[in-house]
């Protein structure tokens, strides 16, 4: 525990960085209904825009993961970060589709550059035991923008559509500025790497998501993609939904995502490092499964503010106890991959993030019920693989 409060300062910094990661994301998610409007858009276009962010990041997530693991963290944190509010004052700027998608795919880039990044310095300055605390403070900040984004989006909405995401790009710019006097160097140089890990880094990273199936990792990998595919499946449409549904505003969109986020980030700060060692990552990543794909399918029956605003905070807190605990297990894996597994884990989580929003917004224009229904199917496909995954431990642990 020494170690994790003697780099408390730089841990805080980095929270500070992925929040605003995640801001930027949560930011649109309110001002969805009015951007359809506005622009005469579908549900398949919209999601395709929020796809688009996320394509970059998974383009670019196995590269900055090696630049990370070469150059060091620091210097990948700080141009993700100044790439990133270029981004958000570009999405401000413009009013042309292709504009947009363009400002999205720029912030994926440095989305890609950053949480790789983060995750291999929190690597860096904590012992295995501190590791689950360390993933717990940065997904919490995770949680925390998913908390932020929408709420600032559907406020800030009300005086213009686009004042969001100007204030993102402050929020960035500061950000950029506080870590390169602030951050110091997390240790990592360019070093003499292992055989194994010169093979890992020097592939290409088509030949790395081939090649990861026979890894002990690899279910791990495939729960990052399902967790971030249910979320992002949920989240594209759920202001189109609770708007064609409801007639909710932007306001009221917001406060239902803020207050639905808000226990993930109190446990990951507080319980979690508990959670995990009291039940085992397998345990809990099985029952943050079931519960997840539970709550999304309990979505359609919902009829009034409260319902919604119920369901989402359990649904919330089961997806926030999922992606920490994941980043642990894959973390426990890595040994000196560090970088390298975490550029792997931000791939998977990209992956995830595209092909959700682009079967949400296919499946919302053929009917609403449909994008949460399918979500729900392979959250549960997944929890079944994780309970025969969790068995087959025990079994080599009593073998």
């Amino acid at each position: 525990m020494a170690l994790l409060l003697r780099n408390r300062g730089a841990v805080l910094l980095l929270m500070f960085n992925i929040l605003l990661v995640f801001i930027g994301i949560g930011l649109v998610i309110p001002v969805m209904p009015t951007y359809m409007r506005e622009l005469h858009l579908n549900g398949s276009i919209v999601g395709l825009m929020v796809a688009a962010f996320s394509l970059t990041q998974l383009l670019f997530s196995p590269l900055a993961g090696r630049l990370s693991d070469t150059y060091g963290r620091k210097k990948n944190i700080v141009f993700g970060v100044i790439i990133f509010a270029i981004s958000e004052f570009l999405f401000g700027m413009v009013s042309e589709p292709v504009y947009l998608f363009a400002a999205r795919m720029l912030g994926g880039i440095g989305a890609a550059l950053i949480m790789p990044s983060v995750m291999a310095y929190i690597a860096d300055v904590t012992t295995v035991e501190e590791r689950a605390k360390g993933m717990g403070y940065i997904n919490a900040a995770i949680t925390t923008g998913f908390i932020i984004g929408p709420g600032i989006g559907g406020i800030l909405a009300e005086y213009g559509t686009r004042v969001p995401f100007y204030a993102a790009g402050i929020a960035g710019v500061i950000s950029a500025l506080l870590t390169i006097f602030i951050l110091p160097d997390s240790g990592v140089r360019k070093v003499q790497k292992s055989a194994k890990l010169r093979e890992a880094t020097e592939t290409s990273f088509a030949s790395q998501l081939l090649r990861s199936y026979r890894e002990p990792y690899f279910l791990s990998l495939i729960i990052v993609l399902v967790a971030s595919f249910g979320l992002a499946n949920y989240e594209t449409v759920f202001g189109l939904f609770v708007d064609q549904k409801f007639g909710f505003t932007a306001k009221d969109i917001a406060i239902i995502i803020t207050f639905g986020s808000i226990a993930g980030a109190v446990v990951q700060v507080t319980i979690f490092g508990w959670i995990l060692n009291r039940f085992g990552e397998r345990n809990v990543i099985s029952a943050s499964l079931l519960t997840a794909g539970l709550f999304v399918l309990l979505t359609l029956f919902t009829k009034s503010y409260w319902m919604i605003l119920a369901v989402t905070f359990v649904l919330f807190l089961s997806i926030d106890i999922l992606r920490p605990a994941i980043g642990t297990q894959i973390s426990k894996m890595a040994n000196e991959q560090q970088g390298y597994l975490a550029g792997l884990n931000s791939a998977f989580t990209s992956l995830g993030n595209i092909v959700g929003p682009i079967v949400a917004g296919f499946l919302f224009d053929i009917d609403i019920n449909f994008p949460y229904i399918s979500a729900s199917i392979v959250l549960f496909l997944c929890c079944v693989l994780s309970v025969r995954a969790a068995k087959g431990d025990k079994r080599k642990a009593n073998g």
